[in-house]
């Protein structure tokens, strides 16, 4: 019912909006793919080390804009051993990756070492993703029961959600219960920022579940995070024919046994805990899903218990900042993913400041919280801080009241705490890292963290996530001990975490996180020296290929060279985005490095209309890098690796000296009546060019010829 209405007969009805107001709701976006969230985060900055394809491992130095065949082009400027020097074309940034450590030996130009390397490298990783494919297969050949919602009690079920869904959060809910109707185990990554919406469709996921007959699981990292979700379960499920239950050690002994025993004999549907639902001692009469909330704080023991659980289950993974073997194993196509990437309505970005621990500022912060009627949390590293920060509160800011909660306090002291800062009897939370994970206080937006440099990326992450959780402008302070100086990493998340400011953010996070520590070999049994010799992004992409060759029976070749070549093109016009035009070092980077990705018209025209939206009319030089794309994508299925062209005509050299169509090529020159030739394996065309505009037109029809000819 929209709004209330009067009956002639002295009934008056008044509908929630009548009360409320129209809920706010927002036009679907278009949704943007998973892989785009990476692509203009990953700038590089001057003396990071990238990996060339073809010539290895170099050092990044800037853009510089060098002149050729008389016009200015922009282009990559590389370091190699030596000194040497080497100039990428930025419509060739796609040979380029990062390498993801800081320190690594240079290759030497035109040097053998290199290919070797890699050659060596491709027999490791055809075994790799050998194992991987077998893996996935299993699964798919694997049965498991197929679940669909309840048609009755479905709609009820959805009623109780209060807020708008955002168009992520349908998608994700959309292919997960579309994962547990195929009748297949389903391994699905739900990858959203803290506070996206990811528990919601956990729950939904649950009630499907549960409402077909089969029992669910879900584990949290935390006793106070299991309780939270015990809680909202609880709310949530009241009323329908489920049974919700706890298992943490909150729970008395008594209920616990009672539960298991409802576990064993099926009575308990639903069964919320921390790794002690994995105990040996807990037997499920029927499980059919298990969800696994933050699975980055989970042991290898926890996650072997889980393997030998999830065998013909459905399994849902939830994390805001997946660990890299984790985003490994979603971006390899071995499990599915799903990012939540839209904030829900209202929901503000979290301002947040990096500098050296000052009392006048921290009291100013703790402060102005108090007085616009919220709670601050305040966080340190180790139990054995927390009397020194204690100490300051009372003495710096003796207005406030505080609580201290930690993990070797007694449970039910912990959950007295906590249940009353949560109500609000108390404004300051001083904690160590047991409030990481998935708290949900929305008056509490303000956060400090003592001696932030001692903790990881992703736990920063997760810290700050605590707060911003609500209407209300939220503010996070990292501080560090004053005076002193940091290792590089720490400076290096902290700088991270200090510019990822969008909502949204984990996704990029955790990509960062790669870079800043490496990955791990993705089958989790060993730390993998071998990523480091050739980075991680060109480590990542010989996978993929690998795994995308064999699940299509390509098995015979491994990403080779043929894979790897961007063809080369001169056309002696200005190829480049003007300083004018776009002032930002890092933006322009990451412009050229999605533009070296598009190879069809209408995405390069999508592309061109989003620089006229964000930058302004375009400039006649991006005009003419948007054409050399087009011309490149051309070049590329033509199977030309160099294109020159000038005033009299071009000339053309093929990939290999070979052309895909021999037949083809013929055809070609004797259409060109006289006007083409081939001399020293090159292919020679005979035009009158003179102006950049007839070169430039003239190069993309010869290059969409020859395509057309290798593919006929």
């Amino acid at each position: 019912l929209q709004h209330g209405f009067e009956s002639g007969k002295g009934l008056t009805v008044i509908s929630e909006q009548d009360v409320f107001g129209d809920r706010l709701t927002r036009q679907p976006r278009k949704r943007r793919r998973a892989d785009d969230f990476l692509t203009e985060a990953r700038s590089l900055s001057p003396e990071d080390l990238v990996v060339h394809v073809e010539h290895g491992v170099g050092r990044y130095k800037g853009l510089e804009v060098v002149e050729a065949l008389g016009a200015p082009h922009e282009c990559i400027h590389l370091e190699y051993a030596g000194g040497d020097k080497l100039y990428l074309p930025v419509e060739n940034i796609e040979l380029l990756s990062r390498h993801g450590h800081d320190e690594g030996l240079l290759d030497r130009l035109g040097s053998a070492a290199w290919q070797a390397r890699k050659a060596g490298l491709k027999k490791r990783i055809r075994e790799i993703a050998d194992r991987l494919v077998r893996i996935a297969a299993e699964r798919h050949l694997r049965r498991a029961p197929a679940i669909e919602p309840p048609d009755d009690l479905w709609e009820a079920f959805l009623a109780r959600f209060s807020y708008q869904e955002t168009d992520d959060q349908l998608a994700a809910i959309a292919d997960t219960l579309g994962d547990m109707a195929a009748g297949k185990p389903m391994d699905r990554l739900i990858c959203g920022d803290v506070g996206f919406g990811k528990t919601e469709v956990a729950m939904r996921a649950a009630f499907a579940a549960a409402m077909s007959g089969v029992q669910v699981a879900v584990i949290a990292p935390t006793t106070l995070l299991a309780r939270q979700h015990a809680a909202r379960f609880a709310e949530r499920f009241q009323g329908f024919p489920i049974e919700v239950r706890q298992l943490s050690r909150f729970v008395p002994a008594k209920e616990s046994k009672r539960t298991r025993d409802g576990l064993a004999d099926g009575t308990v549907d639903i069964v919320i805990g921390t790794h002690a639902v994995l105990a040996k001692s807990v037997r499920f009469r029927n499980l059919g899903l298990l969800v696994v909330d933050e699975e980055q704080h989970f042991g290898v023991t926890h996650k072997e218990r889980m393997k030998q659980l999830r065998s013909e289950i459905h399994v849902l993974t939830l994390t805001a900042t997946p660990i890299p073997r984790t985003l490994q194993m979603s971006l390899t196509g071995v499990r599915d993913l799903s990012v939540i990437g839209t904030p829900p309505v209202d929901r503000l970005a979290i301002r947040t400041y990096v500098s050296e621990f000052d009392s006048v500022t921290l009291r100013e912060a703790l402060l102005r919280e108090h007085y616009r009627g919220g709670q601050s949390f305040f966080v340190v590293p180790r139990v054995s801080d927390i009397p020194e920060i204690e100490a300051w509160i009372s003495e710096q800011v003796p207005e406030l009241t505080h609580v201290v909660v930690h993990g070797q306090l007694a449970s039910s002291t912990l959950d007295d705490r906590m249940s009353a800062f949560y109500e609000g009897a108390f404004d300051v939370l001083l904690a160590t890292t047991i409030v990481e994970s998935g708290l949900d206080i929305p008056t509490a937006n303000t956060m400090i963290v003592h001696r932030a440099d001692m903790f990881g990326l992703a736990q920063l992450y997760q810290i700050r996530g605590r707060v911003g959780r609500s209407k209300a402008r939220a503010y996070a302070y990292l501080t560090t001990r004053p005076n002193s100086r940091l290792t590089v990493q720490a400076e290096r998340r902290l700088r991270v975490l200090g510019s990822l400011d969008s909502l949204g953010a984990g996704f990029t996070l955790a990509t960062q996180d790669l870079d800043i520590r490496g990955a791990g070999n993705i089958l989790g049994e060993e730390q993998s020296g071998h990523i480091r010799e050739v980075g991680f992004e060109l480590y990542r992409s010989m996978l993929e290929d690998m795994i995308a060759k064999i699940r299509s029976g390509e098995t015979a070749g491994l990403t080779d060279a043929e894979d790897q070549w961007s063809p080369q093109i001169r056309l002696g016009v200005p190829v480049l985005i003007p300083e004018s035009y776009v002032r930002d070092l890092d933006i322009r980077l990451g412009l050229y490095r999605r533009l070296s990705n598009l190879s069809s018209k209408v995405e390069i025209e999508g592309f061109a209309a989003e620089l006229i939206d964000r930058f302004g009319k375009l400039p006649n030089e991006v005009n003419a890098l948007l054409l050399v794309v087009r011309i490149k994508s051309e070049c590329r299925r033509a199977g030309i690796a160099r294109l020159d062209t000038g005033p009299k005509g071009a000339t053309i050299r093929f990939h290999g000296d070979r052309f895909a169509n021999p037949e083809g090529l013929v055809e070609f020159i004797r259409g060109q009546n006289g006007l083409a030739k081939i001399k020293s394996n090159k292919l020679i065309v005979r035009r009158d060019w003179r102006k950049n505009r007839d070169r430039v037109r003239g190069a993309f029809v010869v290059a969409r010829e020859l395509a057309s000819k290798a593919r006929s």
